[in-house]
Formats: structure tokens, sequence, C-alpha cells
């Protein structure tokens, strides 16, 4: 069994970062709106743009505390694979792309 972290872009154009160890479960329950408190709640329809499969839940656990601290524009480079800019914006710390929250 292997646990995901995985990324979803929300209606407003927020992202949510967060990790399952049932992905097609866990995104239903997004699209769902089973959790009224969870920040996708009103941010529906949600599209997961990005996923990886870990071995190890410490190692997936580490992947999503990276990702949440990462900017709006880091996040939608990764959503489209564009590695070349993910790496010019881990290059460059004064990233104008906006404060990021956990979710956002």
């Amino acid at each position: 069994m292997h646990d995901f972290v995985y990324m979803l872009r929300c209606f407003d154009g927020t992202y949510y970062v967060g990790i399952t160890n049932n992905l097609e479960r866990r995104i239903g329950d997004h699209q769902l709106g089973l959790d009224p408190s969870c920040y996708t709640f009103m941010r529906r329809p949600v599209l997961c743009v990005w996923s990886e499969a870990f071995k190890y839940v410490r190692d997936a656990i580490r992947c999503e505390k990276h990702l949440k601290g990462w900017s709006h524009n880091k996040k939608s480079a990764l959503a489209r694979g564009d590695w070349k800019l993910i790496k010019a914006l881990s290059n460059d710390r004064h990233d104008d792309g906006g404060a990021s929250t956990s979710s956002a």
C-alpha cells in the first residue's frame, strides 16, 4: 500500500495540498463536500492537478509539508509540470507569487 501526496486546484484558483492512503476516495470526498470544515468545501469543484505515491508515510508527510510552504506561483508550475520555473522560483527568494497559506 502507498501513501499519496496530492494537489487540488479549487474552483476559485487556489490550491489545496493533502495526504491520503486512498487517492481516489479522498478526491471523491473533496468533490462531495463531506467535511464542511475542509478548505475545499466552499471551493468546489476541485481538480487533482498533481499527485505522487510514496512507499513510506514519513516521506509523504515530509513532501506534503514542503509543498504547503510553496507560493501560489510555484504550485501552479508544479501543476503544469514546469520544472524549469520551479527551479527558478526556488532560487528566487523574493518570489512575488504571493504568500501561500498551508492550503492555497
